[in-house]
């Protein structure tokens, strides 16, 4: 490993050199592929790039064809996967220890840093440790929840029990919300550390307001949109989202309904709702503009340990609904850059919703308050709190520290 330069740019000004890492990420999700746990990996690794660090990213091939990105400090590893059921276009990584001892033998990262719990994470945790390399892990998805929405409630305490097995035998497990540190730790998790996420404040901006957009919606300049962006699955609550929809009408016919995004229950909320404009799956600079093209952000998911859209929205400068929990939890303060409603209160998010319908004024000035929270989520200083867990990880442990002390002093 080497030190950087006291003239490296990667240098924070007034403090010592930092060490430059050699870190191995293994996630089983990687953009293109359209969700949050993709998009916050690839930022954070982009940011830790930045900072100096030689990262390699090991995942599940996408597709045929898919080839490893190789670059001055940063390294792709193809691994072999399957598809999910029910998303057939996202792969799970298949069990790979025995690879990983021989790439990690070969080079040995400094840290090992797992994204996601599948068959890849769990070799990649067993690999690890055979190798005595320092763990640390991400909590990202809630499956024990979503067991409750695809008939299969029975699954949630194992689980649970498989998620904690998984991550207390990590050195830490990086949450981004203070009330799932709480949650997680009634459920028997160990050696939590809260880290938040961040929100691209240059993409998702009210300036990429489109009347053209909205002109295909049908919405007119004094019209209001209400826009759903993220998978359309069970989980996601959509039939609150449609009853909140359907109170706001009452109040204001004129209001809009955009879904942005594909999932497995598409079709259905199609020929329940067939006066919505579908837009499907938006990326990049189109995504942005459906966002700021919009008025209100209804998002009655209780599924999320973060929900990158939620953030994203308060970025485009919309005005929010959600439930008080996680990002919304942790960003919205009721009245005044968003509106909550309390988890599990279907009839008060409608009501929530409904107070909005033909109030534009009190949207735009919810909207403008949410705008500059979201311009606090700095990518970078998420970075460096991420750079400061490896470091902990890498510590030795105090014994050891007290013993290398004392054999010094001797």
């Amino acid at each position: 490993m080497t030190t950087p330069r006291d003239d490296d740019p990667t240098v924070d000004a007034g403090l010592p050199a930092r060490r430059s890492l050699r870190v191995s990420v293994v996630t089983e999700t990687w953009p293109p592929e359209v969700n949050g746990v993709a998009a916050t990996a690839a930022r954070v690794v982009a940011e830790l790039r930045g900072r100096g660090h030689e990262l390699q990213v090991l995942r599940p091939r996408q597709q045929h064809g898919d080839t490893a990105v190789a670059e001055p400090g940063y390294a792709e590893v193809l691994m072999r996967g399957l598809p999910i059921p029910r998303y057939p276009q996202l792969k799970m990584g298949l069990p790979s220890r025995r690879t990983l001892l021989r790439l990690w033998g070969l080079r040995r990262p400094d840290v090992v840093h797992i994204v996601t719990e599948g068959p890849l994470g769990w070799s990649a945790l067993r690999a690890a440790q055979a190798l005595r390399l320092p763990v640390v892990s991400d909590f990202r998805t809630n499956f024990h929840a979503y067991s409750r929405h695809y008939g299969v409630a029975w699954l949630q305490r194992p689980i649970v029990g498989y998620l904690r097995r998984f991550h207390n035998r990590t050195a830490c497990t990086m949450v981004p919300t203070e009330a799932l540190r709480s949650e997680l730790r009634a459920e028997g998790f160990e050696n939590l550390r809260v880290v938040a996420r961040g929100v691209d404040t240059g993409l998702f901006d009210p300036a990429h307001r489109s009347d053209e957009l909205r002109r295909r919606w049908g919405a007119g300049p004094g019209d209001m949109v209400a826009v759903h962006v993220g998978r359309i699955a069970p989980e996601k609550n959509l039939d609150t989202l449609l009853a909140a929809h359907a109170a706001m009408q009452q109040r204001d016919p004129r209001v809009k309904l955009v879904f942005v995004g594909d999932g497995p229950a598409r079709a259905a909320l199609q020929q329940r709702c067939p006066q919505a404009h579908f837009a499907g799956l938006q990326r990049g600079q189109a995504l942005a503009a459906h966002y700021a093209s919009a008025d209100v952000f209804l998002f009655p998911s209780v599924t999320e340990t973060w929900g990158n859209v939620l953030p994203e929205a308060m970025a485009s400068g919309l005005a929010v609904v959600a439930f008080d929990c996680a990002a919304a939890g942790q960003l919205v303060r009721h009245g005044h850059n968003g509106l909550l409603a309390r988890v599990g209160d279907e009839a008060g998010f409608c009501d929530t919703a409904a107070r909005l319908a033909g109030a534009l004024g009190e949207a735009r000035a919810l909207g403008t308050e949410a705008r500059l929270a979201a311009l606090k989520l700095d990518w970078g200083r998420i970075a460096r709190e991420v750079e400061g867990e490896y470091l902990t990880a890498m510590a030795p442990p105090p014994d050891l520290r007290a013993v290398s002390l004392a054999a010094r002093a001797g």
